[in-house]
C-alpha cells in the first residue's frame, strides 16, 4: 500500500521507536491503519478494541486528528490473555503490584499526551462487550485487537460488525490462517463475518485482516 503522506508515517515510526512504545504491530500494518482510517473518516469515526499502551492507537489517531474526526479506543486495561504472569507475552513492567493486576492505562495515557492525541483520541476503559451494548454511533473503521481466544475474537468481531456504517471497514489483526503460524481465534472470527453476508475481504497486510461492509 501506498500511504498518502510517507514524511509523516516515516516520522511517528521514529517517534514510536524513540519514545519506546510498547505493542505488537508490524510497520506495514501500522502505515494501513493510518492510511485505511483517513480514507474512512467521512463514513464516521473509528474505534478500536485493545488499545494496550498506543502503538495502534497513535497511528489510527493521527489520521482521525488529520480528518477532523476522533478515535475511541476501548480497552479494560488488564491485559489479554497471553498478557496474564507466566504467559507468553506478559510484561513485568506493566504489572500493577499495588492491585496486583495488569494496568496498562497509564502507558497509553503516556502515549497520548506524547504524540498531543488528547482531543483525538477518546479512551473508554471497559471491556468491549459491556461499551458495545449501548453504542449508537456508525463508525467508519472498527480495528480489533483485543483477546484472541475464538470466544473474546468472535464475540468481539460479531458485535462490532453491525456498528459499522455502510461502506466501512472491519480490521482484524493477528489473522493467520495456518495454526503454525499463530493462533486461529482472530481468523476463524473473521470467517465468521464474511459467512454472515454483509462483509465481504477485501485484502490482507501482513497479519491484518480487511472487510468492507456491502
Amino acid at each position: 500500500m501506498v500511504t498518502m503522506n510517507n514524511n509523516k508515517i516515516m516520522a511517528l515510526h521514529q517517534a514510536i521507536e524513540e519514545h519506546q512504545i510498547k505493542g505488537f504491530l508490524a510497520r506495514d500494518e501500522a502505515e494501513a491503519l493510518y492510511d485505511l482510517a483517513l480514507a474512512s473518516a467521512p463514513l464516521g469515526p473509528c474505534l478500536e478494541i485493545g488499545s494496550y499502551c498506543g502503538k495502534s492507537t497513535v497511528y489510527l489517531g493521527t489520521a482521525c486528528r488529520d480528518r477532523d474526526t476522533v478515535l475511541f479506543a476501548v480497552d479494560h486495561h488488564h491485559g489479554s490473555e497471553e498478557h496474564q504472569p507466566g504467559e507468553e507475552y506478559h510484561d513485568p513492567e506493566l504489572f500493577d503490584t499495588s492491585v496486583e493486576a495488569i494496568n496498562t492505562f497509564p502507558s497509553l495515557r503516556r502515549t497520548l499526551a506524547l504524540f498531543s492525541l488528547q482531543e483525538s483520541v477518546v479512551p473508554v476503559v471497559a471491556p468491549s462487550q459491556v461499551v458495545v451494548k449501548k453504542w449508537a454511533t456508525p463508525l467508519g473503521l472498527v480495528f480489533i485487537d483485543g483477546g484472541h481466544s475464538h470466544e473474546q475474537a468472535l464475540t468481539d468481531c460479531m458485535s462490532w460488525a453491525d456498528k459499522i456504517a455502510s461502506g466501512g471497514l472491519l480490521l482484524i489483526h493477528d489473522i493467520f490462517p495456518s495454526p503454525q503460524d499463530g493462533g486461529q481465534g482472530p481468523y476463524l472470527a473473521l470467517q465468521a463475518v464474511v459467512a454472515r453476508g454483509n462483509f465481504y475481504w477485501e485484502q490482507s497486510i501482513n497479519s491484518l485482516g480487511v472487510l468492507r461492509r456491502r
